[in-house]
């Protein structure tokens, strides 16, 4: 195992920017609507971090949307019916993302701080890369810029498999899969980097756990804000996060500790 980080693969909404992955639920749930098929927010946060397109293939397959659609199409989805709706998809999520661009708190001084040890800084996304490039350059006009920038389109397989990860670590020149962590805020993001070999690390707070604002969550009950924490904290566990974290904010001192476990003596 190795002893020393040598990079971090971020995810990006929810995870370093957009405040509760928010850009692209209004899309996912305009799509159905348009073909008379109501899906709640929760449901359409399900399959949130793959690409966009498995994201509106695994929403129609599910019963109730499936209940939906037979009740006004008499018949199932078809793969013709998700490739439409892809296509509807994708001017919309161009349109919403240059207001979704801003860091989440904490998030350009932990980036710092990461570089300031010599990390490098790369990321993957369930964007595609036409999306990317609209959003990264307001990015990074905000002040978050990473040294790579992989999407769901330019690989073969997209998370939960490995793929993206695995070409940050070619791309970053990293000398071991295990000299990586990924942090995400999606059950698949986290899936991909253990898939990867890597350590994985969950947000909590800002991403799509909550769903939430900045703004929002200040505003909420505090019992039922803890209510939420706890259960994202849960969920992210279960998919096998090494750390789970509120934001990126918590990171540097995360990496520390990973580093500190790497260097225990193991049992003979």
């Amino acid at each position: 195992m190795s002893e020393h980080i040598e990079a971090v693969i971020f995810d990006w909404a929810g995870t370093t920017v957009d405040h509760g992955c928010m850009a692209p639920v209004a899309a996912f749930l305009e799509v159905f609507a348009r073909r008379g098929v109501i899906v709640s927010a929760a449901t359409a946060r399900g399959p949130m971090g793959t690409h966009k397109r498995t994201h509106i293939e695994t929403l129609a397959g599910l019963p109730e949307i499936q209940q939906q659609w037979r009740a006004r199409f008499d018949r199932a989805p078809t793969a013709a019916d998700v490739d439409a709706m892809f296509a509807e998809f994708i001017p919309l999520q161009l349109a919403v993302l240059p207001d979704h661009a801003e860091p989440v708190p904490g998030c350009l001084d932990a980036v710092r701080a990461l570089r300031a040890r010599g990390l490098r800084i790369g990321s993957t996304t369930g964007f595609t890369r036409a999306m990317m490039d609209v959003l990264a350059p307001r990015a990074a006009e905000r002040g978050f810029a990473p040294d790579v920038i992989v999407t769901a389109d330019e690989v073969r397989h997209a998370r939960p498999w490995p793929d993206m990860c695995l070409r940050n670590v070619m791309e970053l020149g990293v000398s071991a899969v295990d000299a990586c962590v990924k942090v995400d805020d999606t059950v698949a993001g986290i899936e991909e980097g253990i898939r990867a070999g890597m350590w994985a690390v969950g947000v909590v707070m800002t991403g799509n756990e909550i769903g939430c604002t900045e703004a929002e969550i200040a505003a909420m009950d505090p019992v039922l804000r803890g209510h939420l924490r706890a259960a994202g904290y849960a969920r992210l566990r279960m998919a096998g996060a090494h750390a789970v974290i509120d934001g990126i904010a918590d990171l540097p001192a995360v990496i520390e500790a990973f580093e500190a476990r790497s260097r225990r003596p193991r049992a003979a």
